[in-house]
Parts: structure tokens; sequence; C-alpha cells
């Protein structure tokens, strides 16, 4: 172990308070080292909504949310390409690139983004979000660090060493398990009442909460409870009262 690792495995510790390392304090240490305010790791399994893990606070599960809503940002681009660096949100290029997610980003707190795949090989197992309040790059070195960070989260998951963990007082930090298993049940029920795959489900639905400005778990629940039935086009195609 090079001296650079020794000295992120010390962060990684100390978080870890002398128990297991868990996804909690690879994004704590990430918060560290990287220079940013908070921090997130979603998980990503094939033709199902990406999994919010972990977020170290509000804001970053909202961000984070956002990308599952709306389908698109830095974190969406990551899980299926390099890493996505973002200094500032408010620029032109990043309105082109994501247009409905970038000033959404802004309105919820970020001016920048970092997201880090999340592989091991071939696999794709996630991202690591990086959120920081004020535009600015990452330095090379807490670049670097990050990175480093992101391959022990990936070890992590694979050794399912990550743990459920609510604060007594049920405030922020805490583990979020499946965090939204709603939209998987919606996503499913899509799938067999219009005949399309999981994916396009998963659009329609989006879709729909786009369109109504609703969260995306909200219109699942919906569609969970058998309060809101989707159409094929994606427009409510009957309601139960």
């Amino acid at each position: 172990m090079n001296v650079d690792r020794r000295r992120l495995w010390a962060v990684l510790v100390d978080a870890a308070r002398g128990g297991a390392v868990a996804v909690d304090h690879v994004c704590a240490a990430a918060v560290s080292v990287a220079g940013v305010d908070s921090a997130a790791v979603a998980v990503v399994l094939d033709a199902t909504p990406r999994e919010l893990l972990y977020a170290t606070d509000r804001t970053a599960s909202e961000l984070e949310e956002l990308t599952l809503t709306l389908g698109e940002g830095p974190g969406m681009d990551a899980t299926t390409g390099g890493p996505v660096l973002v200094a500032d949100l408010t620029v032109p290029e990043c309105r082109n690139r994501w247009p409905v997610f970038a000033p959404a980003a802004v309105l919820a707190g970020a001016g920048a983004v970092f997201a880090l795949p999340l592989r091991v090989g071939g696999i794709r197992l996630g991202v690591l979000d990086l959120y920081r309040v004020g535009a600015g790059e990452l330095g090379a070195e807490q670049l670097a660090d990050a990175l480093v960070l992101a391959d022990t989260a990936c070890a992590v998951l694979l050794d399912d060493a990550t743990r459920h963990r609510v604060d007594q007082d049920d405030q922020w930090p805490e583990g979020t398990g499946l965090h939204h298993p709603e939209v998987h049940q919606a996503t499913g029920m899509i799938t067999v009442q219009l005949g399309v795959t999981a994916a396009v489900a998963l659009v329609r639905l989006r879709a729909y909460a786009y369109s109504q400005d609703r969260r995306l778990r909200d219109v699942a629940a919906d569609v969970v409870a058998r309060r809101l039935r989707l159409g094929p086009t994606g427009t409510p195609g009957g309601r139960n009262g």
C-alpha cells in the first residue's frame, strides 16, 4: 500500500471509528479529502431504477432524487461512461447537456457535481456522486483521492459490507437501504399493464412525474396503491377511488 493509500485508509478508519468500513464511511472520507459539501453512492441494476444506497445529507438525497426522476445528469452519464466532472452547473454547456437537471440542481443547492463510476472490469455497480455548493474544480490530488475512494466503495459493495443505520432521532446522515422500493414495484406493474419492457415502463413513469411536477416516488406510490394507472402514452389511463 503506497503512502497516499495509507493516508486515505487512515481517514476511512477514523470515519469508521474502529468498526468495519462501510459505504457511509467512504462518503464521509470523500467529503473530507475532496473538499466537497456532500456525497452519495447509488447502485445501478440493468433495466431497473438506480437505488440510493447512502447520502451524507438531505441536499445530496434531493439531488439524487432529481437524477432518478429526470433520468439525466452527471450521475446518469457516469454510470455508462467515465468520470463526469462538472465544475460549474450554471454554464451554457451544462444547460445544453442536461437542460432539465442542471437548473433544478442549482435550485437544490449544487454548484458543482463530480460523478465517479463504480466499476470492476465490465461490471457496473453504480456511482459515487460528490456535490459542492459553490462552483470550482477538484484539484489534482483531490480527484486522485476521490478515485481511490470510488475503488474502495466498489470493494465494499462487492464484499456486501454495507450496513443499514438509522439514527435514534431519525436525523441525517443515515443509511437509506432500499430507498425507493415503490418505484421498482410500480415499474413492474406498468410492465404488466402495458406489455412493455421495464426500461420503457420506467421512462413512462418518469415522463408522467416530470409532466406533473411531482416526485417519482410519489407517482410510483399512487401506481402501487392503484390510485393511478398510466395509459400507453404515459398519460393517466384511469383512476381508482
